[in-house]
């Protein structure tokens, strides 16, 4: 039986302030350790961070054509900042990963599993 795997995404606020650098090495240092942690369970899929949402392009496909536009797909404030794919036994063990990576990152994380592979 494969085990479930799981999306953690990092969410932020654009009008957010910048963190001093001591904080922002402070949490890249929290989250440097909860990776060499994840890895080391066997958990680890892949992770990433993301440049700004201002940075995002948006591909549209459809019978008319391709439509190409910056900005972000979501018009909001808050964006996703970075994740983590992970696999666990369940819910509840994905949900105590993105406890450890919630206090890592100091930002909130949120859980979805990924649907079953469809053969």
């Amino acid at each position: 039986v494969p085990v479930p795997v799981y999306l953690l995404s990092v969410h932020g606020r654009d009008d957010d302030p910048m963190p001093p650098e001591d904080v922002i090495q402070r949490m890249f240092a929290q989250v440097d350790r909860f990776n060499d942690e994840v890895r080391a369970t066997g958990a680890w899929v892949f992770a990433g961070g993301l440049h700004p949402a201002s940075t995002a392009t948006v591909v549209r496909s459809s019978a008319e054509g391709t439509v190409v536009t910056d900005g972000p797909f979501l018009e909001g404030r808050e964006h996703l900042g970075g994740f983590w794919v992970v696999s666990a036994a369940d819910l509840d063990a994905a949900l105590a990963l993105a406890t450890r990576a919630s206090a890592a990152c100091e930002a909130p994380v949120e859980v979805r599993p990924f649907q079953d592979d469809v053969e």
